[in-house]
């Protein structure tokens, strides 16, 4: 496994020519014999090769993507397990991911999830995302980002009836929205996510783990299981 693998992360570095493949020792009919008679290893060893890819990319981030916005935090603010979620209030798939979340802060008292809030879908995604961290200024972020979701797809109407239903004061989070309060850490929220290759929403840090898509509280759940052991 460790050759097929080496001669992976050769091909994904550039080294396609043939006197190259040569001269790393890749060429020859022992190599194409054993590839025909064990092609298992491929997909297997590309696993491993996607697994060290998000561990490079990850492991210089972790710190800045575990700390939060003030206050944009869900489940246990001192948790020992971090589970990182990029969110666009526009997206199907975030508001079906939910209640996969509420049930993943239940079954683990340790957990701790920072949302990291990603409008790219529409305009109003943008304006929902910032009375979100208007509402975490406020400390009523978990109020807003349920209320957002089931009342939406975002819209003027429907993000001033989440934040009324969160309680926020909206005169107070209207004039941190003018002033541009939020907009740093959106651009940093997309910088983030550009490293890290997530290009939808939602999208998962956790550990050393990215996933990508609405994969289910079970997946989420072995993930965070891993970390927690890791």
């Amino acid at each position: 496994m460790r050759w097929v693998l080496t001669l992976l992360l050769s091909l994904g570095a550039g080294f396609a020519g043939a006197a190259l493949w040569d001269a790393a020792g890749f060429g020859g009919k022992a190599t194409r014999d054993y590839l025909l008679a064990n092609p298992e290893v491929l997909p297997q060893a590309m696993e491993e090769l996607q697994r060290r890819d998000q561990q490079a990319r990850i492991a210089p981030l972790r710190a800045e993507l575990e700390t939060p916005f003030p206050g944009a935090v869900m489940g246990n603010p001192d948790g020992k397990v971090t589970l990182v979620e990029f969110t666009d209030y526009a997206c199907t798939y975030c508001r079906q991911s939910l209640g996969d979340v509420a049930d993943l802060i239940a079954a683990n008292p340790d957990l701790r999830v920072v949302v990291r809030e990603f409008p790219i879908l529409r305009p109003e995604s943008v304006d929902a995302a910032r009375m979100a961290l208007a509402a975490a200024q406020q400390g009523k972020y978990a109020a807003f980002h349920d209320a957002m979701f089931r009342l939406g797809p975002p819209s003027a109407d429907a993000i001033e009836a989440a934040a009324k239903e969160a309680g926020l004061d909206l005169a107070k989070a209207n004039a941190a929205i003018a002033s541009g309060a939020f907009d740093t850490h959106l651009r940093t929220n997309a910088a983030l996510a550009n490293e890290l290759g997530i290009s939808g929403t939602p999208g998962w840090i956790i550990g050393d783990q990215a996933l990508n898509g609405a994969v289910g509280k079970q997946r989420i759940g072995a993930a965070i299981a891993e970390a927690r052991e890791s």
